[in-house]
Formats: structure tokens, sequence, C-alpha cells
């Protein structure tokens, strides 16, 4: 089979869902919500032009399940329904043309800037590394009732989802949110019913599933993005990711895509190079001729269970993502930068075409920036902003450039006059 009949094929999740190709948009941070945490009209533009262009399976950025706990400016919140109509909105345009879109439900844990929100919680009171303390305070620890609190609150956003009009919902289980947090022996030290042992750190995901499953049915749905590895020193293993995984396979998941790193180990935006194998373990040459970053991983996950999967992160070509699918490692490649870049390309795949544009490092020249790897979020969220706004997106923009803009607009937000609080209805 050619590449584009080979990612041009239909595929039929286990509970019967059905998506009409093997493209799939993973989530990336459109910072595009409203002040209040709606989902706005630039969302609905972006989302739009996403289904407008051809992909099977859309997965929205980060939305949260607490206004108390942001994960970044501009983020969309579901609590409850006073904004169900504003997310009606944007589930209709994201579920043109027959796509699949997922809302993908976070709550970030002690991954959030300081100054953000009034306090950050986490699994345990771990700090951040001692260069990154100076942005990430340090959390304070969740109690019993906190953790019973935030699954509650994932099973009911993921009820509002529905009820919105989107096609199903993923958690956002890697990168060091806060599923992430509650997997990792580094960053989950507890003794209590939620840590202590790789089987209680698993417990708070299984929990959230279960919730959510309670909440929306059989028939809708659900899915995560899990690390194959937290990539530093103490935290989530390969091994102990393959028996998340298996656990998940056990509960009901529906799709798993394969990811990987934290914000201090940002492995998953290829800002520390292609993370192929285990940390310390020898790469084969083979592996290095191959695009995506997690498929060593993927083919370790498929040979455990028979879940969907999907890995995002490095494909370059048709060739590359057929490739994949015909190993038998995934069902599904995964797209993120280039759809930023190149809104309609999965027509392009689809037809047997190349992409106009390549995703290339976004480095500002100055080597703190560059290490972190921030510029690879601000600068393409930079250009899905441009795409909301109905613009067209400018590939090769200064990412220095961008990055003057950006401090520039954390200071001017500084200068503003904070806005009244919201009272609950």
């Amino acid at each position: 089979m050619t590449p584009q009949a080979v990612l041009s094929q239909p595929f039929t999740l286990p509970n019967g869902t059905v998506v009409k190709n093997r493209l799939f948009k993973s989530a990336m941070s459109e910072a595009l919500g409203s002040r209040p945490g709606a989902a706005t009209p630039e969302l609905v533009r972006l989302y739009g032009a996403w289904a407008d262009g051809g992909i099977g399976l859309c997965v929205t950025g980060n939305v949260m399940i607490d206004r108390r706990a942001l994960g970044e400016p501009g983020n969309v919140v579901i609590e409850d329904e006073r904004f169900l109509p504003e997310l009606k909105a944007w589930a209709q345009a994201a579920t043109r043309n027959g796509t699949q879109c997922w809302v993908q439900l976070n709550h970030p844990g002690k991954q959030a800037p300081k100054g953000l929100n009034k306090e950050n919680i986490s699994p345990s009171a771990v700090p951040f590394r001692a260069e990154m303390q100076a942005f990430f305070p340090t959390p304070r620890e969740m109690t019993d009732a906190e953790v019973r609190e935030v699954i509650a609150r994932f099973a009911q956003a993921a009820a509002l989802v529905q009820q919105a009009g989107f096609s199903g919902v993923q958690i956002h289980g890697a990168h060091g949110y806060l599923v992430s947090q509650f997997l990792s022996p580094h960053h989950n030290r507890r003794n209590d019913e939620w840590g202590g042992t790789p089987e209680k750190r698993r417990r708070f995901v299984l929990a959230v599933l279960a919730a959510m499953r309670a909440r929306v049915g059989p028939g809708f749905p659900i899915g995560i993005k899990l690390n194959s590895a937290d990539f530093q020193r103490g935290g989530f293993t390969e091994e102990e990711s393959l028996d998340t995984i298996r656990a998940l396979a056990e509960a009901g998941i529906d799709l798993i895509e394969i990811s990987g790193g934290t914000y201090e180990a940002p492995v998953m935006t290829g800002a520390k190079g292609q993370p192929k194998g285990a940390v310390g373990e020898p790469v084969k040459e083979s592996t290095k001729q191959r695009e995506a970053y997690f498929l060593a991983f993927a083919e370790k996950a498929r040979a455990a269970v028979k879940t969907p999967l999907v890995v995002t992160g490095g494909f370059r070509s048709s060739q590359g993502m057929a490739e994949a699918i015909t190993s038998g490692a995934v069902d599904f490649v995964g797209l993120a930068r280039a759809l930023a870049i190149e809104p309609d390309v999965p027509q392009r795949l689809l037809a047997g075409q190349q992409p106009r544009e390549q995703v290339t490092p976004k480095n500002t020249g100055i080597g703190f920036i560059d290490k972190m790897g921030l510029m690879e979020i601000t600068w393409y969220t930079g250009q899905l902003k441009r795409i909301g706004r109905g613009e067209a997106p400018k590939p090769n923009e200064s990412p220095l450039w961008v990055f003057v803009k950006y401090i520039a607009a954390q200071a001017g937000l500084g200068r503003k006059k904070k806005p009244t609080k919201l009272r609950a209805t």
C-alpha cells in the first residue's frame, strides 16, 4: 500500500467509535481562553481550520478542571455549565467534516508558574530543581479529601464535555502535570493509599478513569496521554509505564498516546534530542533512522496490550508515518507543531504530497531559555493565535522576536489593574 493509502484507512476503536483516518492531532497549548476561562471565537476558528484541514482525531490543548489551578494564562476551564454555550460552539466547529475532537482534561499540580495561582498543590511537597525554583513555587502536599475532590472534578468535566457535543476526552497523564506527578516516585512520596508503591501510585489515574466512565458511559471514548518515562533521576520509568499501560488497558481505556518528559526534562519538545530508548540504554542505528521519538517504547507497549496506540513527536514524512503504522507498533500517528504552521497538512499527506513546511528547533540564542525548551511552546502558541485571528501562520518568524514580544506582553499584563474576582453562580 502507498503511504497515503495507509494513512487514509479508517480505524474503529474497541467501543465502536470510528475515526476517519490515521492522523491524530496531539494537544498543543493555545492560551486562547477568555480571562474567566471560557472558550472563545478564536478557538472556534482555530479548530474549524483543523477540522477543514482533514485531521481524523483532534485533541484540544489542556483544559483545566479547577479555576484555582491553572497551568498558564489563557486556559479554558470546565467546572460547571456557566460556559456551556461557548463549549458547544467550539465543539460544533471542531467536529465538522466527521472529525473526532476530544478535550484534553488536566490539572497542573505543582507545574504552574509563580503568581498564577494562590498556591500549587501536588501529591508531595517536592520543589523543582534549583535553577527552576525562581519560576515555580514549592507545592503544598494534597490532603486525602483534596485528592478525592480532584477525581470528582475530572469526572464532572468529562460529563460537561460530552454534553457540549465533543466526541471524547483525553486524560493528560504526561509531561509532569498532576496525574503524571502521582505516577512518579520522584514527585509522589506519600505513604497512604495514593503512594508508597507503584500499585498505589497508579491508584489515582485509575480512579480518575473509573469516575469519568461512571459519568459518560461506555460509548464515549476516554483516552490518556502517558509518559513512556520522565527522563529524570528517580522518576517514572519505562517499567512502571508499561505496568500502568497494562492496568489502564484492563480498566477499559480506549486509546493511549505515548509521550515522555516533564518541564524539568522536556524531551517531548525535542529540546534535548530524540529520546529513543531508556535512559543510559544504547540506541541501535536502525532506531536512529526512525522519525518518531517514542516508537521503540510503543513496540514494547504493543507487545503488552491490544489497546489502540498513538505516538507523537518527530514524524517528518508520510513514508515514516505509514511505516510506523504498518509495523504494527501504533494505530495512529500524532502531529502537533506541523499543524501550527500548516493547518491543512493532513489533506496533503492523504493526497500523497509532502508537507510544504518542516518543523525546526526554535532557539533564541539565549542559553538558559533554549535549554528549557520554552520557545518550543511559546513560538508555536503564537502561530495558533494567528490562525485563531484568521491570519496565516508565519513559519519563518524569528524566535528571538517572539520572545521579546512575549516578555513585553507579560510586563504589560503586570502593569494592568487586577480584574474583579468572579462571583460563583
